[in-house]
């Protein structure tokens, strides 16, 4: 009862209880972990008529190329989709989990889902674990409402821009949205700045590569592009490697003859066989 009581009257707000015991585990040797550095360029626009989401296709385990191609534009409904950035894991099981909730909401009222409820449920969700879930997200998507376009940050904090990019490569790509974008753009020019932007985080950032996706949502349509255009494309072999037989200097030369022992195999006698059964 008094454990009970105690949680009762217990004063809201953060809970700063374990602050000392990490403190006497540092002293212990035994630091606490420390975030993953991960490498994606993943950005998306306001157009005309919707939004336009593009990413990069390289996954990237430390200083290993893991996966060239990479998909990193998630399906979250009919009218909305997230790129994510961060750890492939936590971004891929985020967006699957957030889009049966929209799955859930959609049967439940008979509408279209807006996209500020998605972006509500994923701030949400990345809040309660205070950045241990690595995803950083762009949302973009169309309702009712218009073309919507969202930024939600690992630890639950969101921005809703005309346009936005995230990720690493990130720098790179906003100084391409910050010069080229304006309002009102055409279909392809959007499609021509987000091209923009993702090779220019791919050239200026190690952990971005590959290929350029893009996902064009319109109002009754959406069209994922994969991939859109391929910035690193692997050279063509010019020189001719083969050498002819003496090219090389032989120093010395040395024969270790093998001796191969064979073990004799026995013959079966069928007669006795035969006999015998």
């Amino acid at each position: 009862m008094a454990g009970a009581y105690a949680l009762e009257f217990r004063q809201p707000g953060f809970s700063f209880e374990n602050c000392k015991r990490n403190a006497s585990l540092l002293k212990q040797g035994f630091p606490a972990p420390r975030a993953t550095k991960t490498g994606t360029t993943i950005v998306g626009i306001i157009y005309k008529d919707g939004v336009i989401l593009g990413a990069d296709t390289r996954a990237t385990e430390d200083t290993i190329v893991a996966d060239k191609n990479c998909s990193k534009i998630h399906y979250l409904a009919k009218n909305m989709y997230c790129c994510g950035a961060g750890t492939a894991a936590d971004t891929d099981m985020t967006t699957r989990t957030i889009s049966s909730q929209l799955e859930l909401h959609r049967l439940n009222t008979g509408r279209i889902v807006p996209v500020r409820t998605a972006n509500r449920m994923l701030k949400q969700l990345l809040f309660r674990y205070q950045g241990h879930i690595g995803a950083a997200l762009v949302l973009g998507g169309i309702d009712n409402d218009g073309p919507h376009l969202y930024t939600i940050h690992p630890y639950g904090s969101t921005d809703n821009p005309p346009y936005t990019s995230m990720g690493s490569g990130s720098l790179a790509a906003m100084s391409v949205l910050e010069a080229q974008w304006r309002p009102n753009m055409t279909e392809e020019e959007g499609k021509q700045l987000i091209r923009n932007a993702i090779i220019a985080g791919i050239f200026n950032d190690l952990g971005s590569g590959s290929s350029c996706d893009l996902c064009i949502i319109r109002k009754n349509s959406v069209e994922y592009i994969r991939p859109f255009d391929v910035a690193n494309v692997k050279g063509i072999r010019q020189g001719n490697y083969k050498f002819r037989p003496g090219s090389t200097a032989v120093l010395q030369k040395k024969v270790i003859p093998l001796e191969v022992e064979v073990e004799e195999v026995k013959k079966i006698d069928h007669e006795k066989m035969d006999t015998s059964s």
